[in-house]
């Protein structure tokens, strides 16, 4: 991550999907979809200034550019090191990831913001230092850990405070037989909802059976297993209390199963639902999906067999 002090960056960064049923806030999977952005910024000017020019899937994002994400983690990148955030900062940024579906769009926006002021700045800010100023932000570590260092990924925080040796972000293995199939909804889910609708606290019984579940989710993906996977995906910590935010979940879910899927799943917050499936069902699977919001009159758009990509990049 560290770079030459030059004022102008480039990066890409990769959504993610996160959670995968029993995952939930610690297993992330980056995902062929991308945030390209740049900075130049200087000391130019009497007065300070924030500038952005966005194109693809955030053209008609209606935020100011000092509030946009993209800033935000150039910020905190500036802060990490104790370094002013020059007076002038101009971006140009653009995204195929689609805005609250599920894909990290967030995490994206975050890492691209302190990637480019390490680089631009000269800061040195390493891998684990961007992952962990995001995972800080966001309040949870699994897109930051994915889309960071790419493939599937276990992030946990496992210390105090918020500096980079708290958190650990471990690759985990995936069978390359096994495929993502996403659909995705017109329909935004804020991250803030979501988290409303989970409980403050969980029956020992459940508390149990998922922990069970995260271990299958492990085994199932480095090893195909098609009934541990069905188990890890049938989760228990947060799917029930926010399985009512997605309209036609159920019947989805059920379609995907029946198609072939090992099983399906919110991707993160939502609104998108991802099947874990054989790669030579991956396409009937997001057919079928594809029909079952269809009969409810939901359009969507579906990835088929996806599969984990490489993590952010400089594109110096």
């Amino acid at each position: 991550m560290s770079g030459v002090s030059s004022l102008k960056a480039h990066v890409r960064v990769p959504a993610s999907t996160s959670n995968l049923g029993a995952g939930f806030d610690c297993v992330g999977v980056a995902v062929d979809r991308w945030l390209t952005a740049s900075v130049v910024a200087s000391e130019d000017g009497k007065t300070r200034s924030v500038t952005m020019e966005r194109s693809g899937a955030v053209a008609n994002l209606a935020l100011p550019a000092q509030d946009d994400l993209l800033h935000v983690g150039f910020t905190l990148a500036c802060a990490e090191r104790g370094r002013v955030v020059p007076k002038r900062v101009d971006y140009n940024v653009s995204s195929t990831i689609p805005v609250g579906r599920g894909l990290g769009s967030s995490a994206a926006a975050l890492i691209a913001g302190g990637m480019l002021a390490s680089e631009s700045l000269g800061l040195g800010l390493a891998r684990e230092d961007i992952a962990a100023l995001c995972a800080q932000a966001e309040g949870h570590p699994d897109n930051a850990g994915a889309a960071v260092f790419g493939g599937a990924v276990l992030s946990v925080k496992c210390g105090s405070g918020t500096k980079a040796d708290a958190y650990s972000f471990s690759p985990l293995q995936v069978r390359p037989e096994i495929a993502l199939v996403f659909a995705l909804p017109e329909l935004e889910i804020e991250t803030s909802t979501a988290r409303a609708a989970l409980p403050a606290s969980l029956p020992y019984a459940t508390a149990v059976a998922a922990i069970a579940k995260a271990a299958a989710l492990v085994q199932g993906l480095s090893t195909g297993n098609a009934t541990m996977l069905a188990y890890a995906l049938d989760d228990v910590v947060h799917v029930p209390y926010r399985r009512e935010l997605f309209p036609g979940y159920d019947s989805v879910v059920v379609a995907a199963i029946k198609a072939g899927a090992f099983g399906a799943t919110p991707s993160g917050s939502g609104s998108g639902i991802v099947a874990v499936a054989p790669i030579d069902s991956a396409a009937r699977v997001g057919a079928a999906m594809q029909t079952a919001w269809g009969q409810i009159g939901q359009a969507v758009e579906v990835i088929v067999g996806a599969k984990p990509v490489g993590g952010a990049t400089s594109l110096q």
